[in-house]
């Protein structure tokens, strides 16, 4: 008992001193994370709208694979994107693993599911009243769309919430392509997991403490919206 609470002041010290390397590895995780929800949310919003607002044939097939990769292990997303940037992959040229470049694609293979797959549902519940009257206000097939964006940006805002909850809380996927470097790749989970390993349990805990500060936030934000809603 004693030693968890000297690791507790320890961490307490890291977090209060502005540690550069606890607080390196902090920014790091956010620039990544941050990064990396963005282009999944321009990828998956629209894809959601349209999707959710169109019939065609096969769409209830894509949506059950949306659910599907929605819980997609995040292992096998990193193996994925390993094997397509290593050296003898399609995209080895572009020499990208073990570096954040590699970390964003994995994360943004993750999340993009999860922001599509909500942001259907979310749009599923109020795509018939509102093209109907925009079908009686002869309003036009795009500014239709902009109207159920409109409409739906509450759940769609906490989609996207939801899926950066999801990317900064990331071990396996990141570990894979990112090599947990130090002062390169090395994020808020990989090093917590390695330090952990090494017993080194106040970076650990301080780490820990700004991850759970963070996704305190994050769901408190998400209830807030949807009782706002």
């Amino acid at each position: 008992m004693k030693e968890i609470l000297n690791s507790l002041l320890e961490a307490y010290k890291l977090i209060i001193s502005f540690d550069k390397e606890i607080y390196g590895i902090i920014i790091l995780s956010l620039m990544v994370t941050i990064m990396s929800t963005v282009i999944s949310a321009v990828l998956a919003v629209p894809s959601g709208i349209l999707i959710s607002s169109k019939e065609f044939k096969g769409k209830s097939i894509l949506v059950r694979l949306i659910s599907t990769f929605m819980g997609f292990p995040p292992v096998v997303a990193g193996l994925v994107v390993y094997l397509l940037l290593s050296r003898k992959g399609p995209l080895g040229r572009l020499e990208l693993l073990f570096t954040p470049s590699a970390m964003v694609i994995a994360q943004v293979v993750i999340v993009v599911p999860i922001i599509t797959g909500l942001t259907i549902g979310a749009v599923k519940l109020k795509v018939g009243p509102v093209q109907e009257t925009c079908r009686g206000l002869g309003i036009g097939s795009t500014k239709t769309l902009a109207m159920l964006f409109h409409e739906c940006r509450y759940p769609i805002i906490s989609a996207i919430i939801a899926g950066y909850g999801r990317a900064i809380s990331e071990v396996g996927a990141i570990m894979l392509v990112g090599g947990n470097i130090q002062y390169n790749t090395r994020v808020m989970t990989t090093a917590i997991v390695l330090e952990t390993g090494k017993g080194n349990y106040d970076k650990a805990l301080a780490l820990g403490a700004i991850l759970l500060a963070i996704s305190f936030i994050i769901n408190w934000m998400i209830q807030y919206i949807q009782e706002g809603i």
